[in-house]
């Protein structure tokens, strides 16, 4: 996670068609094109809709986090947004200006809830999340990562944050790629430096997301349904 100060973006141009009940589009931003998907839950009447932002793994892509997700979105009225990211170094200075610029172009075309949108990322997305978490910190109400921690070299990034976001933490007890010892490294520091943290580690389970994705999405929505900016 290197240093990222310059906080300002450029205006995101989309074009949005329906496919299969989720809405696919392009965003462009600073002289690149990147694919997105928003999934809007049918029959949602009146006022504004909380958003999660959702940053696969490594190899994944935005449209697999949105089904997985679809079951609790349905049920609680929540409005869906996943990137295709990509696997450069490159992306990671400019994430957290990207999520800004995607989420304010979906808040343009949907009626989302500007004190009720929370990030969600698994493994590589999981490792963006806690950037989200520091450097957009006024702009999302809360943060969930699985399988993923805060490197040593990268605590840094902690003094970005404006305000102590709530974070919620899951881990696989036996996660072959991400060990659990450093996950509650994480978990620890940020308790110490006085961030809210929820967290939850599922024993004999790995890296593999979609083996308790049922289980930690009606987890991590249960924690954010309580938590708005002011």
């Amino acid at each position: 996670m290197p240093g990222f100060t310059n906080r300002s973006y450029a205006a995101g141009l989309a074009t949005l068609f329906v496919l299969s009940g989720v809405e696919a589009g392009t965003l462009r931003f600073q002289g690149r094109s990147y694919e997105y998907s928003v999934y809007s839950p049918s029959g949602v009447r009146g006022g504004s809709l909380p958003a999660v932002l959702l940053l696969h793994g490594a190899g994944g892509a935005g449209r697999d986090m949105i089904e997985v997700w679809k079951p609790v979105a349905k049920k609680q009225g929540i409005v869906l947004v996943a990137p295709d990211l990509p696997r450069e170094l490159a992306f990671e200075p400019i994430a957290p200006a990207f999520f800004r610029a995607l989420m304010d172009e979906v808040g343009g075309r949907v009626a989302l809830d500007s004190h009720r949108l929370y990030v969600f990322g698994y493994s590589m997305g999981g490792y963006l999340a806690y950037d989200a978490a520091m450097f957009d910190s006024e702009y999302f109400a809360a943060v969930g990562v699985y399988a993923n921690f805060i490197s040593p070299e990268y605590l840094p990034i902690l003094k970005e944050a404006r305000r102590r976001i709530p974070i919620a933490i899951y881990a696989g007890v036996r996660d072959e790629l991400i060990p659990v010892k450093s996950v509650r490294a994480t978990r620890d520091l940020l308790q110490a430096r006085g961030f809210p943290v929820h967290y939850l580690e599922f024993e004999g389970r790995g890296h593999d997301y979609g083996t308790v994705s049922r289980e930690v999405n009606a987890d991590v929505w249960t924690f954010f349904v309580g938590l708005r900016l002011p």
